[in-house]
């Protein structure tokens, strides 16, 4: 069987940004460990988030794994196997 190949991760700059963009501020406003439903992210926005990752690789990403701690770091961990 033929395979594709591993996805890349996504990048904690890449997850930083696409919050931001979605948020509509600056990503360097953004504090790591900020409830990010206070900033004004909802759920349609989290789905939009899931679906962009899910695009970029993050397949597995589902919409809970976001929305029950809805914090940057928390995501980025998540997302890039890393540290925010």
């Amino acid at each position: 069987m033929n395979q594709a190949p591993p996805p890349e991760a996504l990048s904690p700059d890449r997850v930083r940004a696409d919050v931001a963009e979605i948020l509509g501020c600056d990503p360097a406003e953004l504090a790591p460990d900020e409830n990010l439903l206070d900033r004004g992210l909802d759920s349609m926005r989290i789905m939009t988030l899931v679906e962009r990752w899910r695009a970029a690789g993050a397949a597995t990403v589902e919409f809970p794994d976001l929305a029950e701690q809805p914090e940057l770091s928390h995501w980025t961990t998540l997302l890039t196997g890393g540290t925010p």
